[in-house]
């Protein structure tokens, strides 16, 4: 299923500003609601996926698989009102199967480290950078759910409640995966020269998930 992306100009979007009407425009098809709909949730969904993912090589392509995953599923949304927070979820349940793709692809293809082609990623340079690279390295051994707890709160900073409802889990459920993840992030970050000065230095994984 393919997404148009600007079918539908600036008097479409127009059209569809509020959530119900545009909610109503996607399940009637409509090219300009569509255009509408990338054009509103497009730069959430990339920022989350982003976080979420890391320099990951097929970011657009998942881009686009959330959109067709969102259009597809439209008619299952009860609450028009809910637009933004389903979005997230559908973006969170793609991008968990994005990373368990990863996973199976890493025990099925073995490649030197100098073969593999350099990530375009967006972000700063010099140590920040090595920052942000030594970070994704530590969550990329997490377990998936734990992993995407972990952005969600600490690097996206949604609130508890958020995060649990984009994870589709129980309050209880998120702050174990929460209690999972800093345990295990905390203990592989120290082994990075980086991530460990800056942990003895403090930070907000200190605190517990909680809070």
């Amino acid at each position: 299923m393919g997404v148009p992306l600007r079918a539908g100009g600036a008097a479409g979007a127009v059209a569809f500003l509020g959530d119900a009407a545009l909610v109503e425009g996607l399940r009637a098809g409509e090219p300009a609601a569509i255009a509408a709909f990338y054009d509103r949730f497009a730069p959430l969904v990339l920022r989350l996926l982003w976080r979420v993912l890391g320099a990951e090589r097929e970011l657009d392509d998942v881009l686009h698989d959330v959109f067709v995953r969102a259009l597809g599923a439209i008619g299952e949304l009860e609450d028009p009102g809910a637009l933004r927070a389903w979005v997230t979820t559908v973006t969170v349940f793609t991008a968990r199967s994005t990373i368990q793709r990863r996973v199976r692809r890493r025990w099925l293809t073995f490649r030197a480290p100098e073969e593999l082609p350099e990530a375009e990623a967006p972000g700063p340079d010099g140590e920040v950078n090595e920052a942000l690279r030594a970070t994704y390295a530590v969550l990329d051994g997490l377990p998936a759910d734990e992993r995407i707890a972990f952005v969600l709160r600490f690097v996206e900073g949604l609130e508890l409640t958020e995060t649990a409802a984009a994870c589709g889990v129980s309050l209880a459920t998120i702050k174990r995966r929460l209690a999972r993840a800093e345990e295990q992030f905390t203990r592989a970050a120290r082994g990075h020269a980086v991530l460990g000065d800056w942990l003895e230095g403090g930070s907000r994984w200190g605190a517990k998930s909680g809070r």
